[in-house]
């Protein structure tokens, strides 16, 4: 498979093109000069990308899930859920944090957590946004991005072949 395949309707990613994109991102946000002391990412789309931008820059990060995809197998979105709640390590949400995210669709939900988080975590003094992937349709724009993608393609990421699997498929593979 092309590693970075697509059309206006679907855009195929393997790991190693996505492993590239998150490792553009760290480069993208380094090289604006801009410093920050937290990571929060959101899940489940921005785990991995908040987990490596995490250890590249060497600073803590912080968990909000959230969820909106959830009709059709995770391909429709619906009413966003924002977990009242941001697991960390040690310490609360503070100072200048990078928000993490694997793409801005709609843009609703990077909205509506900036909202919350301006509303629920006040030491928070600037928050700055992070994508692999840029929507046309958005409704915000992210501070740092990898891709700004004029059309609206459902993207295949390489962790979606786990939707379907199932612990009863994975026999075989013990010891």
């Amino acid at each position: 498979m092309n590693p970075f395949a697509g059309n206006d309707r679907d855009l195929w990613v393997n790991w190693d093109r996505y492993n590239r994109l998150v490792e553009q991102l760290a480069f993208v946000v380094h090289a604006s000069g801009w410093s920050f002391d937290q990571i929060l990412c959101l899940a489940r789309g921005g785990l991995r990308v908040g987990d490596v931008l995490s250890r590249i820059f060497e600073v803590p990060l912080g968990i909000l899930a959230t969820s909106s995809y959830r009709e059709a197998f995770g391909t429709q979105q619906g009413d966003l859920d924002i977990a009242p709640f941001i697991t960390m390590t040690r310490g609360s949400l503070s100072g200048r944090v990078l928000l993490v995210d694997d793409m801005v669709d709609t843009g609703h939900t990077l909205v509506r957590v900036r909202d919350h988080l301006a509303r629920q975590f006040p030491a928070v003094t600037e928050l700055k946004t992070a994508v692999l992937w840029w929507k046309g349709h958005s409704v915000v724009d992210p501070d740092f991005y990898v891709q700004k993608l004029d059309s609206n393609p459902w993207i295949h990421q390489p962790f979606e072949e786990y939707d379907n699997l199932r612990p009863h498929q994975l026999v075989g593979l013990g010891n």
